[in-house]
């Protein structure tokens, strides 16, 4: 899974690029309320108790862009206050959405034993949706979305991890996807967001990979990298999972130093299922092309040694 502790200062990242996503999350939640904001009666009071965790946390973090009262929350910077005290006058997902960069969602264990996604504030994810996973257990969640090796590899110590996660030690992991358009909240180079899976000829058509335009020009290639973190909320028990998505163009992150060889790298590593998952054969002629030469070029400059780069190779990228 990839974990590592997180400090409690690190639970929430705001960066400049807050009153973009703020604005893609608004109208988002105006246009698609809940397909994409929702929250199960039986989740109702876990949703209400990390509203509160946010007020009390967000204001101590970033003590210039958000203030609070006993009653109210304030954005500084949007102007918008909140209200925390019942009866709220929306659903708290919706609340929790508007006032972070993350997407958020909460697990919580029924009797038989499985932990099961009863509430979300899923606006930006790119690839998957709200409506289709919604009240499914854990597993279900991960099998549905045909993640690589989780039956064989992961299913076991994510279920044990998640029974035994405790409010004082959250943690951080993180991953990354490449896209061919510059869509931050849906990828539409996979399909439109609002497809319906249908039965043809016996098997569920839905939208995916195969659905993108292959070998598109290189200004169309982004890096797509998510930073999990999951904790357990004191008084519910809830396991909250945050998702901070960093959206950027290949070709600027390409002009860091080291990164074009390391990205190539990782990609190239990727073994049968990880590559259809995410889906390479789309994209893989024209990005490993860029790379290679950016990788070349910064060698030639004296910025990356080869020997060294080989060396530090561990296969996996960026983490």
């Amino acid at each position: 899974m990839g974990l590592r502790s997180m400090e409690w200062d690190e639970w929430i990242e705001l960066d400049n690029r807050f009153m973009e996503f703020h604005a893609i999350k608004k109208a988002r939640i105006e246009e698609r309320g809940e397909l994409c904001c929702r929250t199960a009666p039986e989740a109702y009071e876990a949703a209400v108790e990390l509203l509160e965790e946010l007020a009390d946390y967000l204001p101590q973090r970033y003590p210039t862009l958000y203030t609070r009262t006993a009653t109210h929350l304030t954005n500084l910077h949007t102007k918008e206050t909140f209200t925390l005290t019942a009866p709220l006058p929306e659903d708290p997902m919706r609340t929790i959405g508007l006032l972070v960069q993350d997407d958020i969602a909460i697990m919580l264990e029924r009797p038989d034993g499985q932990y099961y996604l009863l509430a979300g504030s899923i606006l930006l994810a790119g690839f998957w949706r709200l409506r289709d996973k919604f009240g499914m257990p854990l597993s279900e969640i991960h099998t549905s979305g045909d993640v690589p090796g989780f039956k064989e590899k992961l299913e076991k110590g994510m279920m044990n991890f998640f029974r035994r996660i405790q409010p004082a030690q959250p943690v951080l992991r993180n991953n990354y996807f490449l896209q061919v358009d510059d869509e931050l909240a849906w990828s539409n180079s996979i399909g439109s967001e609002d497809f319906d899976a249908k039965d043809v000829g016996g098997q569920k058509q839905v939208e995916g990979w195969s659905s993108a335009e292959k070998n598109k020009a290189i200004e169309h290639h982004f890096f797509r990298s998510e930073r999990q973190s999951l904790r357990r909320l004191p008084k519910s028990g809830g396991v909250v999972f945050t998702i901070r998505t960093y959206f950027e163009p290949v070709t600027k992150i390409a002009k860091e130093k080291g990164v074009p060889g390391r990205l190539a790298n990782g990609v190239r590593s990727w073994g049968e299922d990880t590559a259809r998952y995410k889906g390479r054969d789309r994209y893989e002629a024209v990005l490993l092309e860029y790379l290679d030469r950016c990788h070349r070029e910064q060698v030639e400059r004296g910025e990356v040694s080869e020997e060294v780069w080989v060396e530090e190779q561990s296969g996996k990228y960026p983490f």
